[in-house]
């Protein structure tokens, strides 16, 4: 895919990888779905047929609600659009129920979802300045930016073939970046408060926010040297972002509020009883994780999304209960980084590979096997190809080290897939495939961790921005 050459196609080259991977997304509707298909299904029914003080304790389905109140309120009115389509998949008691009709609302919701995914995408890229010069060269880091996003490998099979809505949930954390790099720092809050509402996941960045937004925003004046004067602060602009955050939070919490309920929603939201780690085998390893104190010295947006991305990993790598898709939380913005440097793009060469390769296990069925391979390697090798011709300048992204790791993803491809299911193993050890994933994808998650770590600490970011 080659990348546009002047500036002035920008709309054509956008709408056409747009609707490009629209059509992929259609193409990929009859593949296997998982058990989250039937949770939003569930979801759907009870939002549906109870009233909003039933729905955190209906409990027909072992799938319960347990995501905070927008996302109920979003199903809420999926379901009434449902209704017309097949009204069987609204019956609480109609368990595991997937008809043909079923099938294709589910997927054709996600797909019309996106559309802010997209148009976040876009915002998002405006704010990416072309470095070299002339016009020729202008929309190149752009092009780049909208396929590592908009053709995510990871986003890709989790939203449509796994089955969840994340591009809907991610266009809303990228249009709330996009707002703060434009300066336009209340939008931004207001965005994320509400993502927050909608999956309470995001909490693991709302560390990043609160520390930038009360530096870059509350603080009216800078020194020149990017660090803020103590003398500048704003407590009209605290008030305002405090109010915010009050305000989309009373319109989701409040009726339960009023309803006496929210212990319950709380104990849906955060089910301590499941125990420390989920069910699957994350690539991770459990500790206390403490990203707050380099967030608190790292300014400016480009630091922002620096200590986005490590409260994101650093989550991940040491949270509790981890699901192997919550490593897509670092990617897609670690995708922004790429473009701009060549160690942002090595360390997201690797965290996206070994993260994307990850989840191959939630595909676990025949018929997916061809073609989340292919997926997978049509996004590395343009991935690689186009970072590599970004920064051609430099000698390499990868060190031999890293290489030679990289490369040991194919025989490990080999022995889980297409040799352990013929040998005697597989009935005695069946977790194995899992387990080898699982450790040899946390050593490439752990070492762009690290890798990350140690590029903020000893190169702090210049906080510059694109003028709008």
């Amino acid at each position: 895919m080659a990348a546009p050459r002047i500036a002035t196609g920008a709309g054509n080259w956008f709408s056409a990888l747009a609707l490009g991977v629209t059509l992929l997304k259609c193409l990929l509707i009859p593949t296997y779905h998982s058990t989250d298909f039937e949770v939003h299904r569930n979801w759907l029914a009870i939002t549906h047929n109870l009233p909003i003080s039933q729905w955190y304790h209906e409990a027909t389905s072992e799938w319960t609600l347990d995501y905070p109140p927008f996302f109920a309120w979003f199903e809420y009115v999926l379901s009434h659009v449902a209704k017309y389509v097949d009204q069987e998949m609204l019956n609480i008691h109609n368990l595991n129920y997937c008809s043909s009709r079923t099938l294709l609302f589910q997927r054709f919701s996600v797909i019309f979802t996106d559309i802010l995914f997209v148009y976040a995408v876009h915002e998002c890229c405006k704010c990416i300045d072309g470095k070299k010069a002339g016009k020729e060269l202008t929309e190149k880091p752009k092009f780049i930016l909208s396929v590592l996003l908009l053709w995510n490998f990871g986003l890709l099979i989790v939203d449509h073939i796994h089955f969840q809505y994340n591009g809907f949930l991610f266009g809303l954390m990228l249009l709330s970046i996009a707002r703060l790099f434009q300066k336009r720092h209340m939008e931004g809050a207001f965005l994320f408060a509400v993502l927050l509402h909608f999956k309470h996941i995001y909490l693991y960045v709302a560390p990043a926010y609160g520390v930038y937004l009360l530096r870059s925003y509350c603080f009216t004046a800078n020194k020149p040297d990017g660090s803020i004067r103590w003398n500048s602060f704003s407590f009209v602009r605290v008030i305002s972002l405090g109010l915010v955050v009050f305000l989309v939070s009373a319109l989701s919490l409040g009726p339960f509020l009023a309803l006496n309920q929210l212990p319950q929603v709380f104990s849906r939201l955060f089910p301590f009883k499941r125990g420390l780690c989920h069910a699957y085998w994350a690539p991770n390893f459990w500790a206390l994780y403490n990203a707050l104190d380099k967030v608190l010295s790292v300014i400016g947006p480009r630091g922002f999304l620096r200590c986005l991305i490590l409260c994101a990993l650093s989550s991940f790598m040491f949270g509790w209960h981890v699901h192997e898709k919550a490593i897509l939380l670092a990617i897609l913005p670690m995708s922004l980084l790429s473009v701009g440097k060549a160690g942002d793009a090595s360390v997201f060469l690797i965290l996206a590979t070994t993260g994307h390769y990850s989840l191959f296990p939630l595909l676990f069925t025949a018929p997916e096997l061809p073609i989340k391979i292919l997926l997978m390697l049509l996004f590395t090798i343009y991935s690689i190809s186009s970072l590599k011709t970004l920064f051609r300048k430099e000698k390499h992204l990868f060190n031999w080290m890293e290489t030679f790791y990289l490369l040991g993803l194919g025989p490990l491809e080999v022995c889980c897939e297409f040799v352990f299911p013929f040998t005697s193993w597989k009935l005695k050890y069946p977790f194995i495939p899992l387990l080898l994933t699982s450790v040899y994808c946390a050593v490439g998650i752990t070492y762009a961790w690290f890798k990350l770590y140690v590029s903020v600490l000893t190169h702090p970011p210049v906080g510059k921005t694109k003028k709008q």
